[in-house]
């Protein structure tokens, strides 16, 4: 290989993975595909035939409409979380109510399975936050904008500063500092008013 060889860019598989990673993560991806995948045995079980040699199990119930309703919407609810992501709390409180029903009318929320599912797939609809895009420089910020975190310093608004990268003196009654000693959020239970 040279120094002039193109480099070959990423195959077909790797963009579509990258994509398909990019899409996963701006909505709740985990809680609709657990609320789906919740739904399946709780619509199926009611209407299955089970075969052991030559014997044949059928589960039917008579709350089968019941079971399929609650699996449909169940589904439903999963793909709401990833193509709605603002109904997502909604969409999760919906799918923990429907997975609580399916115990009383869906063969024990389809053997468990499925009411697991669900209500894991609710309470991660309910608990999941949009993230916050990240600066792409890490350069000086705009305006005003530098560090929020807690132990953050923030600049001497009288002119007088440490050193640089280093956190300021504690405020004393000599120095130019409140009386007593005391910072003024330390008043406030440590944090900053105003």
């Amino acid at each position: 290989m040279s120094a002039e060889t193109p480099v070959q860019s990423a195959g077909t598989f790797t963009r579509q993975r990258r994509r398909f990673r990019d899409w996963r993560g701006t909505r709740p991806f985990w809680a609709g595909l657990f609320t789906i995948l919740g739904g399946v045995p709780i619509a199926y079980f009611p209407y299955a035939t089970l075969k052991l040699g030559t014997m044949s199990l059928t589960m039917a119930t008579t709350a089968g409409a019941g079971s399929l309703i609650i699996g449909v919407l169940l589904i439903t609810l999963g793909l709401t979380m990833w193509f709605q992501q603002a109904t997502r709390v909604f969409a999760g409180v919906a799918a923990i109510i429907l997975a609580l029903v399916s115990l009383v009318v869906s063969n024990i929320g389809g053997f468990l399975i499925g009411f697991l599912l669900a209500m894991l797939g609710g309470a991660l609809g309910i608990s999941w936050a949009p993230g916050k895009a990240e600066s792409a420089g890490g350069g000086p910020q705009p305006g005003g904008q530098g560090p929020t975190a807690e132990g953050a310093t923030e600049p001497a608004s009288d002119g007088v500063a440490g050193e640089p990268g280093q956190p300021f003196p504690p405020f004393g009654t000599g120095d130019s500092g409140p009386a007593g000693g005391v910072r003024p959020e330390a008043h406030h239970g440590g944090h900053r008013v105003g």
